[in-house]
């Protein structure tokens, strides 16, 4: 079982307690666990939506030399905007507005993923959220193009 543990934790970013208690609730089937966390995730994730987002990060993206996109992503705290997974996402989401040309930010968390068309960018930033235990908000962007 503990390899099963560390396995869901690499897949799904969740802390060990968490997986164990997915894995027994679905029986030790991984798959099955995986969607365990992910929906446990998302309640988490809907119950964080109202806290207030004071610290954050900017992050720019450069596309071609024909394309840029500076985008500010808020979450609760400093520790959390340095964290590898909120850089990430942050770099995802520019990627996407440069990629997709959402005109606003509602637009831009109603379309599908550019690297994973099954979720939306909504559910992306609720992963993250789940994961990182902090209220994430795209606050604005700016897109220029040549």
């Amino acid at each position: 079982m503990t390899n099963q543990v560390q396995e869901l934790r690499m897949q799904t970013g969740a802390g060990v307690m968490d997986c164990k208690k997915a894995l027994q609730d679905a029986g030790g089937d991984l798959a099955k666990a995986v969607l365990l966390i992910k929906e446990r995730g998302l309640i988490k994730a809907e119950k964080k939506a109202e806290r207030v987002t004071g610290a954050g990060l900017l992050e720019s993206y450069i596309h071609n030399g024909r394309v840029g996109v500076l985008l500010e992503l808020r979450c609760e705290t400093d520790f959390v905007a340095r964290t590898d997974s909120v850089k990430e996402l942050a770099r995802h989401l520019a990627m996407q507005v440069a990629a997709m040309s959402a005109p606003t930010v509602a637009e831009l968390l109603d379309q599908p993923f550019i690297r994973d068309a099954s979720m939306t960018v909504a559910m992306l930033i609720k992963g993250v959220v789940a994961k990182v235990g902090e209220n994430l908000r795209v606050e604005r962007f700016v897109r220029y193009e040549l």
